[in-house]
């Protein structure tokens, strides 16, 4: 092969290569749950890439994807409460970047917004909730809490980010703190027993008062039946006989005593 032939072949090739590079970094793709921000010399786009793809200007353009999916963060927060008591909260922030913050987010914070934007307005929202309640109430109501900061948190932030949920998996104390609130439930549980047991015995009492007072009238009400009709003693002794006929047997005394027949008694 000649000389010439083989410089011709060498140029083909050259352009061949510089022809693919140049189709590689003219075009590109953006994948499904995030969006595009395109930047062409240090200049962003107003407009953010939709996924799929693309052609840009080689060389000189540049496409960072964004993602709008829900994102998930684990924070650790300091705050204290009503009675100044120092408690340690551990969450898990979720959140996502809409698609008309996509620009706005990568410009002001190069689209990882959760420390600098999210977590110290959660923090400061967790701080003001937690000032309102003491420490036992922050234990026991940590979802009024968790509501509470989140409430706060997206107040803070706006709507140029979606915080969707805020999880609160820890709470920590101090030891002393903890065993002086576990010491008061017991305490508070022990009460709620004994008021219980206390009104149990008040009902039963009430009720063997109003019991007694009832077998009370009753017995009033037949001695007046008895003074006003003194056949009201046949009625009640024809209502209790059982069928069985009396056998009287007389003394000198006069005592009288009610025996079955004799027929009745074998049996």
């Amino acid at each position: 092969m000649s000389p010439q032939n083989t410089a011709r072949l060498i140029g083909v090739a050259i352009l061949i290569f510089i022809a693919i590079i140049m189709a590689s970094s003219g075009t590109y793709v953006i994948q499904p749950g995030y969006r595009g921000v395109e930047v062409t010399l240090g200049k962003v786009s107003p407009a953010f890439k939709p996924e799929g793809f693309g052609f840009k200007a080689p060389f000189i353009t540049k496409i960072y994807p964004v993602s709008i999916r829900q994102q998930t963060a684990e924070e650790k927060a300091e705050c204290y409460s009503a009675d100044l008591q120092q408690v340690e909260v551990v969450l898990r922030v979720l959140y996502r970047i809409p698609e008309a913050s996509v620009v706005k987010l990568f410009q002001g914070y190069r689209g990882e917004p959760f420390e600098t934007l999210i977590a110290p307005r959660v923090h400061e929202g967790l701080k003001e909730a937690a000032a309102q309640q003491s420490a036992e109430q922050i234990v026991k109501n940590r979802e009024l809490i968790k509501s509470r900061a989140l409430e706060l948190a997206r107040a803070k932030i706006g709507e140029v980010l979606i915080v969707e949920d805020i999880v609160v998996q820890d709470i920590a104390l101090t030891k002393e703190l903890k065993q002086a609130i576990e010491q008061k439930m017991v305490q508070e549980q022990d009460a709620a027993k004994a008021k219980f047991t206390q009104q149990r015995a008040q009902i039963e009492a009430d009720t063997a008062f109003i019991k007694a007072a009832g077998e009370a009238k009753s017995i009033v009400i037949r001695g007046e039946a008895l003074k006003e009709n003194p056949a009201f003693v046949e009625l009640q002794i024809v209502d209790r006989w059982d069928g069985i006929a009396p056998l009287v047997v007389g003394s000198g005394g006069n005592i009288l005593m009610t025996m079955p027949e004799p027929e009745k008694r074998r049996k």
